[in-house]
């Protein structure tokens, strides 16, 4: 009994200690990955945290190819699928599927977490929102939206093209390992504005690139602000609705309703496909212009400060024999767009130690890129 007690009163006096000196998160945090049987985040952690919809209306499901599924993928790709945890593979070619797997227990409705593709999702709503005139210009200062930046040193300078292009000289260390870092606190923690507006600028925006999911997040309040609806809503009625996407989704909050636009946005892999497509026919579906072609054009466009690798929330592989342009998240979630063979490669999965050797982007991509156009074209 006395040991029970014991243990009760340790654990009360370490959750304080947590609490005052700002660590309070890491609690929700063990309860959401190691008392869940997980080591970290994860792709089926959506219903874990609060949420808010992505709906769709009549949705218009993907047109499959003649030999949908009738190509034996080789051993070299079996093999790296396999051996990376994934859950789902999906290759469409020329506007319609030819290829659709899923491993383990994941099938076509499965909602699984888009990570860091967010980041590509939001400037997205940047893009629509500069589209409609409720963002002046693309070059607007991000104190335009919060006074508190405007006798910041460096911050005061910031604009929106800078938080896109991840140029905004925040101090923030993308690291996903130690849970006393800004991303685990804004992952797991109960406020994004606490998490994101309370670190410091260490230096003047636009000199250099430094890929930081702290810097999406600020563009997010500010597109929200824009917008004056909320994230989820906005991208439901821009591109969810029109696109015909055939699953809702859900993008995960702060405890406040603020959607974590660095991140987690939990949909199905076919639907994810259909954000690919998209870029691939030039902002165009069913004849209508989603999205305004010059902003993607910039969306797409690698920056001499990133040395030719980023845009605004694409990464790019302009060297490889094979162009091609990508969302990327956490643990390997892509969705891989191919101009040159109008072809759209999705995969998702639990990669835990994704090799990043080219440039800090994944070895697997390029290789999914031309083993996979071996096979289908």
């Amino acid at each position: 009994m006395w040991v029970f007690l014991y243990f009760i009163l340790i654990f009360a006096v370490l959750l304080t200690v947590f609490h005052l000196l700002g660590y309070g998160y890491l609690i929700n945090g063990i309860s959401k990955t190691y008392l869940k049987g997980k080591t970290s985040a994860n792709i089926d952690d959506g219903n874990f945290f609060s949420k808010n919809n992505i709906e769709t209306k009549d949705p218009k499901p993907w047109e499959t190819a003649e030999n949908y599924n009738k190509t034996v993928l080789p051993k070299n790709i079996v093999d790296d699928l396999i051996h990376s945890d994934t859950a789902s593979f999906l290759v469409v070619k020329d506007g319609k599927l030819v290829h659709e797997q899923y491993y383990k227990n994941y099938k076509k409705t499965s909602l699984t977490n888009s990570f860091s593709m967010a980041k590509a999702i939001t400037v997205m709503l940047f893009g629509k929102a500069l589209e409609e005139g409720k963002i002046k210009n693309i070059d607007q200062k991000f104190s335009d939206y919060f006074d508190e930046f405007k006798n910041r040193d460096f911050a005061k300078d910031l604009t929106l093209r800078h938080l896109a292009q991840m140029e905004s000289g925040l101090d923030w260390r993308e690291d996903y390992k130690n849970p006393f870092l800004p991303n685990a606190k804004a992952y797991y923690g109960k406020n994004l504005m606490d998490a994101t507006f309370r670190r410091i600028f260490k230096e003047k925006p636009g000199e250099r690139f430094e890929y930081q999911s702290g810097t999406t997040q600020l563009l997010g309040f500010a597109v929200r602000k824009a917008v004056n609806q909320t994230l989820a809503s906005y991208l439901s009625e821009k591109f969810w609705i029109p696109l015909g996407m055939e699953h809702n989704a859900i993008w995960s909050t702060d405890s406040l309703g603020m959607e974590k636009t660095y991140c987690c946005i939990h949909a199905t892999s076919r639907d994810f496909a259909k954000l690919g497509q998209l870029f691939l026919n030039d902002g165009q579906f069913e004849g209508k212009q989603l999205l305004d072609l010059d902003f993607i054009n910039e969306m797409r466009k690698p920056t001499q400060k990133s040395e030719e690798i980023y845009g605004m929330g694409f990464w790019i592989n302009h060297d490889n024999p094979i162009k091609h342009y990508y969302f990327l998240g956490l643990q390997g979630q892509y969705i891989i767009i191919i101009p040159e063979h109008k072809m759209v490669i999705v995969r998702t999965g639990s990669y835990q130690n994704l090799p990043k050797t080219d440039r800090g982007r994944p070895d697997q991509v390029k290789f999914l890129v031309n083993e996979t156009v071996k096979v289908f074209v």
